[in-house]
């Protein structure tokens, strides 16, 4: 098959280019209301036969049949061997991308994870205790590809916040075990791993079988059954966030080699056929030559097919009036990665502000932030990154606020309170307030 690559090619100085763009731009993130229902049930299910229900999905779904869930738990023991089995670049490529994951998290737990308080002039203790969650669940996905990298990116992050049990749930098809995804997992620290996934893999998390416990809260990408199911059991769990098809937009001033930005616009399209690559860009003729790169480097991948149909159904070359624009385009997209390829990003980066992950300057591919650089490549998607943020330890712990009222202090907010409650109608709270008052009033009527 010959495959072309043909991007959506616009112009901002095209009367046309809003519709045009905001054509390419959508994406729906509803599942239909098949995968919905299905879902459901699959949830209900887990929920009320445990054991049994996932065993008998995962024998559906994975063609893994197992006669108990001891069978699909992976053990500490087969997790070191599949780490001591691998080739030792593999072994020393996963603990060195681990350990800057590590020390990246660390910095991001000592800016601001840490538990404060402080005393007002009446003496009281108002302040903030960071806890880490007890039990959490990453779920990896396992299906059309292995993803090692999210192993660490789950799991790192919520080691370094101080769970106590990390629960991994990855799918393993007619009982294939990716040796590297194991190997990850014991790098990371995982607790628990069982080789489930879909939809009942995270009603088992969410809900708690006879042998997979139940967790606090529920991180990882996968399928569009298993965002379906998190945005279920959202509010029984926690969740990271709901994760649409992955994203690249590259700003672009023409100083970068082609063939770089057009392997970096392949490098999100490879994912699957709704990825979407975007090139923002001055220079028309710099456009051009993006295009004949992709065209002469396509054959040469192994996911052409995917790259094409991605490329071809949502990728775009915009050739925009300035850089300055295309800055105000990309915050209109927020997208998931952003990539500034130019010879002086930090002149353009203050002009942006929706993004997951900004990767600066030409040598900065998006694939070394998915794998090694440090910062977590969990990213909001879809335009979510107007309101949301990467994975990180903040997500992995919880928050609880800490007062302690002086009995001075209770002579002043006591009052306060008690006028605000009256105002209220909630007697109760105002009398609770006023007892601690030196001289007590008599309770209000009428309120």
């Amino acid at each position: 098959m010959n495959l072309i690559a043909a991007p959506a090619r616009l112009s901002t100085a095209s009367g046309t280019f809003d519709a045009q763009f905001e054509a390419r731009l959508h994406w729906s993130a509803a599942a239909d209301a098949a995968i919905e229902q299905r879902v459901a049930d699959i949830l209900a299910d887990v929920r009320q036969r445990g054991d049994a229900a996932v065993l008998e999905y995962t024998a559906r779904f994975d063609a893994l049949t197992a006669t108990s869930m001891g069978a699909l738990e992976l053990t500490q023991a087969e997790l070191k061997a599949a780490f001591d089995a691998i080739p030792p670049a593999q072994r020393d490529a996963l603990q060195a991308a681990a350990r800057r994951v590590r020390s990246y998290h660390e910095a991001q737990k000592k800016a601001n994870g840490e538990s404060w308080s402080y005393r007002d002039e009446d003496g009281s203790l108002l302040g903030q205790k960071v806890t880490p969650l007890d039990r959490v669940g990453i779920y990896v996905p396992g299906g059309k590809a292995a993803y090692p990298s999210s192993v660490l990116m789950n799991a790192i992050p919520a080691h370094v916040a101080g769970v106590g049990e990390i629960i991994m749930v990855v799918p393993t098809p007619k009982g294939e075990k990716n040796a590297l995804v194991l190997a990850a997992a014991y790098v990371a620290g995982v607790s628990r791993a069982f080789t489930i996934g879909g939809a009942q893999a995270v009603a088992a998390l969410a809900y708690g079988t006879q042998t997979v416990p139940k967790v606090d809260k529920i991180t990882g990408p996968g399928n569009a059954y298993v965002a379906s199911a998190k945005k279920h059991v959202f509010g029984t769990v926690g969740i990271d966030m709901i994760a649409g098809p992955s994203e690249i937009l590259v700003l672009a001033d023409g100083s970068t080699p082609a063939d770089w930005v057009a392997m970096d616009l392949f490098s999100q399209a490879e994912h699957d056929e709704l990825a979407q690559s975007i090139l923002l860009c001055p220079d028309e003729a710099y456009i051009d030559k993006v295009l004949d790169a992709m065209n002469r480097l396509l054959p040469t991948m192994p996911r052409a097919d995917i790259i094409a149909k991605s490329l071809n159904g949502r990728g775009a070359l915009i050739h925009t009036r300035s850089m300055e624009e295309a800055c105000a385009i990309s915050n209109r997209i927020a997208p998931e990665h952003l990539e500034i390829s130019s010879h002086e990003p930090h002149r353009w980066e203050p002009l942006l502000k929706h993004a997951g992950a900004i990767f600066l300057g030409a040598y900065t591919s998006e694939s070394l932030g998915d794998y090694c650089a440090g910062p977590n490549h969990v990213l909001p998607t879809s335009g979510t990154a107007r309101f949301s943020s990467p994975l990180g330890v903040y997500d992995f712990q919880k928050r609880s606020s800490i007062i302690e009222v002086s009995e001075q202090g209770a002579q002043t907010l006591g009052k306060i309170a008690a006028e605000i409650a009256y105002g209220e109608g909630l007697q109760a709270h105002a009398r609770a307030a006023e007892m601690r008052l030196k001289v007590v009033p008599a309770m209000r009527s009428g309120q």
